[in-house]
């Protein structure tokens, strides 16, 4: 083979390596912490769910504090909830409007994470060629 073609083979395997290898690892991590959103927007549906149709007007719960440690909560009125809208700030929404507002952010979030498994896909693609 000549010393050009391996150069250019050194350099394109380089790219591979240090650059098309570390967008496709951002792109999954990406795509999997929508999908970590995804399942706890479905979670809090559910309980939403639970709450409705056994008509709680207060409940215990456990609540995760961080690292898995958990501690005991009382909710007294089951009428409100607050909801993570996005860029940290937290809506107080009626049942009702909680599951208007996850269902919809559900479907905002599935596109995104159609993107990024797009992208990802375009990646892999560069990666064989």
């Amino acid at each position: 083979m000549d010393s050009s073609v391996q150069q250019k083979l050194a350099r394109y395997e380089t790219f591979v390596n240090e650059s098309l290898k570390k967008d496709l690892q951002d792109a999954l991590d990406a795509r999997n912490v929508i999908y970590d959103q995804i399942s706890e927007y479905l979670k809090l549906a559910k309980d939403i769910e639970i709450i409705k149709s056994n008509g709680l007007k207060e409940m215990k719960t456990q609540v995760d504090i961080g690292s898995n440690f958990y501690v005991q909560a009382k909710i007294p009125d089951t009428q409100y909830i607050y909801v993570n809208v996005g860029f940290g700030f937290h809506a107080q929404l009626t049942l009702d409007e909680a599951l208007t507002f996850i269902s919809k952010k559900e479907v905002q979030l599935s596109k995104k994470a159609d993107a990024y498994t797009q992208k990802s896909s375009q990646i892999r693609a560069h990666i064989k060629l």
